[in-house]
């Protein structure tokens, strides 16, 4: 099993402490590094590997979810710009990771501190310090999923 399908089974028994809505065809989830405040992951609810091979419909509306998705995300989080990243390299699994940019969040980095997210050092970005409170974390889900729920198609 794959450590997404992993995540999902700990939202179905209910021990995913970043959890914050069920969609139709997947869930959201906060990231567990947040140097990029929001990071946020969509996870497709099958073990599905390329876009290319969901059913038109199913990939239709996977892709309207999680643009649903990223705007309640840029919204919860104030974000000047929203990233989406869809790669599978790492984890096969289709997933979405949604990242809410301001301005000098790569501060040091890239051109007058813009550029991709990937520009960021990693150890820094997935360094502990950068892992939210349980209280933050708490905070956060439920500023997104505010944003989420004033969504029809995001009402479950």
């Amino acid at each position: 099993m794959c450590m997404i399908c992993d995540r999902i089974q700990m939202i179905k028994a209910g021990t995913n402490p970043y959890f914050v809505k069920e969609l139709e065809t997947g869930y959201v989830v906060i990231g567990d590094n947040q140097h990029f405040k929001g990071y946020t992951l969509f996870l497709l609810k099958d073990h599905v590997t390329e876009l290319f091979k969901l059913e038109d419909d199913l990939k239709s509306k996977f892709l309207i979810e999680m643009t649903l998705v990223a705007e309640a995300v840029s919204k919860a989080f104030g974000a000047e710009k929203m990233n989406y990243e869809c790669l599978g390299n790492g984890e096969t699994h289709l997933h979405w990771h949604l990242f809410p940019r301001v301005e000098g969040d790569l501060e040091g980095f890239g051109m007058n501190g813009r550029g991709p997210v990937w520009w960021y050092p990693r150890e820094k970005m997935y360094s502990d310090g950068t892992r939210p409170s349980a209280e933050e974390l708490e905070t956060m889900k439920q500023a997104l999923r505010k944003e989420l729920d004033k969504s029809a198609l995001c009402q479950n």
